[in-house]
């Protein structure tokens, strides 16, 4: 299938051709942990790098392979690497390109789990781990330096939506030589595409929007075939063995079929929501590039074909009001993943970002009031409904 054709259409039927699998429809699903040669001579060839094919699924399987090649042309990539989670890409990038002495540049914020690898693996490993403003393009200039390996941040970052210009962080990461590594989970290829802004390897937590069901934990990356290759045999292989499963594959590539679809409802959908929500008594502020009162609108039309359907919105009543307003929820289900066809919310301060101290929630721009909306595909009228009652009347009263 021609890198030419659609989106919609290369999510569908790249790298598949069923006559060459008897008909089938449906890419079959290789349940085989290893694989067996035609001779000492071909396993010999494969063992050494020079004959393509497949030695052990610990390194490489047909069904994660087509999944590899779908990532890679949808992300406009050279290769793609399919993982067990997106932690799994997460460590398996970063142990392959960091050593100690090294320095990783990251923005200030991060999701939950990879602040704690930063904070608590790396840097125990003896990596400096460095916190920028990356919306100051000054400051993540002034930072980078002759030790800076690594320039890695999310766009849109989670939970609070902050914006990195991503053209404008490759520049400067790469202008002292640094990698640039960018979490694509938020936007999903279908809304920003990294590597033709400039980044070197783009990542998701694949259980999110690509699989979009709530059904697989899985992870994926795309970047150039040669470093690609390098992240698979040694980050994956021998650092972290987060392999993907074959039946995994198959989900996320089920996802994906229909991604550029639920992207349109979902970035519909929360663009009424996050509208409903800037008029609504007791909240201070709502997060979402696709409102004119996004501090970084236009960086948002710049990069993102859509505004995502991902809210974050921020209570005046704090901590008290965030919980309160989960408790109420009727429809909309208290969950901290996201992407999925249901409606999920959480409260990072208590649950996805509980690993930060006050102070670091403080310094990260997480308020004790931030939620986190996941804005799904059900009728748009009935998930309005279910945050209108759960406003209560108590919440709008102290608003008041």
């Amino acid at each position: 299938m021609s890198d030419t054709k659609g989106f919609a259409t290369r999510a569908i039927h790249h790298a598949y051709d069923p006559m060459q699998n008897e008909g089938a429809l449906t890419p079959p699903m290789h349940l085989t942990s290893t694989f067996v040669f035609e001779n000492a001579e071909a396993g010999g060839e494969m063992f050494a790098g020079e004959r393509e094919g497949h030695v052990y699924s610990r390194i490489s399987n047909p069904t994660c392979a087509l999944l590899e090649q779908r990532i890679a042309t949808l992300e406009g990539a050279e290769a793609g690497l399919a993982l067990a989670s997106g932690m799994g890409a997460v460590t398996a990038i970063l142990w392959t390109l960091l050593s100690p002495g090294d320095e990783v540049i990251v923005d200030k914020t991060l999701y939950g789990c990879t602040f704690a690898y930063m904070r608590h693996g790396l840097s125990k490993w003896g990596v400096t781990v460095t916190h920028v403003d990356m919306t100051d393009a000054d400051a993540l200039r002034a930072a980078v330096s002759d030790k800076t390996r690594v320039v890695y941040f999310e766009t849109p970052a989670n939970p609070n939506m902050r914006l990195v210009d991503i053209k404008q962080a490759a520049e400067i990461a790469h202008s002292v030589d640094a990698q640039v590594v960018v979490d694509n989970t938020y936007a999903t290829p279908y809304l920003t595409r990294p590597i033709k802004l400039g980044a070197d390897l783009v990542l998701h937590s694949a259980t999110k929007y690509l699989g979009g069901h709530g059904d697989v934990v899985a992870g994926l990356v795309a970047g150039r075939a040669e470093q690609i290759a390098e992240i698979r045999l040694v980050g994956m292989k021998d650092m972290t063995g987060a392999v993907m499963a074959p039946f995994n594959a198959m989900l996320v590539m089920r996802g994906m079929k229909t991604l550029a679809l639920r992207m349109d409802r979902h970035c519909a959908s929360a663009q009424t929501v996050a509208e409903w929500l800037e008029a609504q008594p007791g909240v201070a502020k709502v997060h979402f590039p696709g409102l004119k009162s996004f501090e970084q609108h236009a960086i948002a039309k710049d990069q993102m074909a859509k505004p995502g359907g991902m809210i974050a919105f921020e209570l005046e009543g704090g901590m008290e009001a965030g919980i309160s307003l989960m408790n109420r929820l009727e429809m909309i289900q208290r969950a901290v993943s996201l992407g999925d066809a249901e409606t999920l919310i959480q409260h990072p301060a208590s649950m996805t970002h509980s690993t930060y101290t006050p102070e670091e929630r403080a310094e990260h721009g997480i308020s004790d009031g931030l939620v986190r909306l996941s804005v799904g595909l059900e009728e748009v009228a009935d998930i309005l409904d279910d945050l209108h009652q759960a406003l209560s009347p108590e919440m709008r009263q102290a608003a008041e």
